[in-house]
């Protein structure tokens, strides 16, 4: 069996989400069943993009990630693409053993009985602004399937006031998992320069409307990474 893998790339930090700041290699699967608007990461996802893909043994990629991380244990994040649409099973056994972590983030679209053997699960639906319908269903049937991991949270990107609306429902819907809310980057071309002050702004703007209106479970952080590197790939 052979996963498709997009990219390999690290040590660096997590820059967002209920894992930010720490110490990461990521493993970026090729692949996606979704085709969010704003998608961040067309190379891992688009058709077009699969001849860069490379079909990589479980034992290939963890002797990647061993190499990269100069054998000292720290987390593996699991992303895309969607990487629940894949096998990581054996890569996740082979780390375990050695002391490494793993979190995946996945859209709550594919239930994997792996998801039980995570550090942390970050259930990531996707709201009205990426042009795509939550099957919450599937969804639930993700969240079970995690219950053996040792965290599992919910993290929603906000790009405007339909997209923070939808994210109160989301939150009644799983009142036990934590919330994480992050204000989307709605510039996404690598070849263009990142403005910080409109990213603060939009960052102030999801403040005032959770916390300044009395909303306290989540919490809301920036997309650190865009703030550090820009729209560069692979970060």
């Amino acid at each position: 069996m052979t996963l498709r893998i997009a990219e390999i790339f690290g040590p660096t930090i997590q820059g967002e989400g209920a894992l930010i700041g720490e110490p990461t290699v990521f493993v970026r699967a090729g692949g996606c069943d979704y085709r969010c608007v704003w998608c961040d990461s067309p190379h891992a996802v688009e058709s077009r993009h699969r001849h860069e893909w490379r079909p990589m043994s479980a034992e290939a990629v963890w002797a990647e990630v061993r190499r990269l991380s100069g054998g000292q244990p720290l987390t593996v994040s699991l992303s895309g693409g969607n990487p629940a649409i894949q096998d990581f099973a054996p890569l996740i056994a082979l780390g375990r053993a050695a002391g490494y972590r793993f979190a995946c983030e996945t859209q709550g679209s594919v239930a994997q009985p792996w998801f039980a053997d995570l550090a942390m699960l970050v259930l990531s639906p996707k709201p009205p602004s990426s042009g795509q319908v939550v099957d919450w269903d599937a969804f639930d049937r993700c969240v079970q399937a995690g219950v053996g991991a040792a965290q599992r949270v919910l993290k929603i990107v906000i790009f405007d006031q339909a997209d923070l609306d939808w994210a109160h429902e989301v939150a009644a819907r799983h009142p036990d998992l934590p919330l994480y809310l992050q204000p989307g980057n709605p510039e996404t071309d690598p070849a263009l320069p990142v403005d910080p002050q409109a990213l603060a702004d939009r960052l102030l703007w999801l403040v005032e409307n959770t916390v300044g209106r009395g909303w306290l479970k989540p919490r809301i952080l920036p997309q650190l990474h865009v703030l550090i590197w820009g729209n560069r790939r692979g970060v």
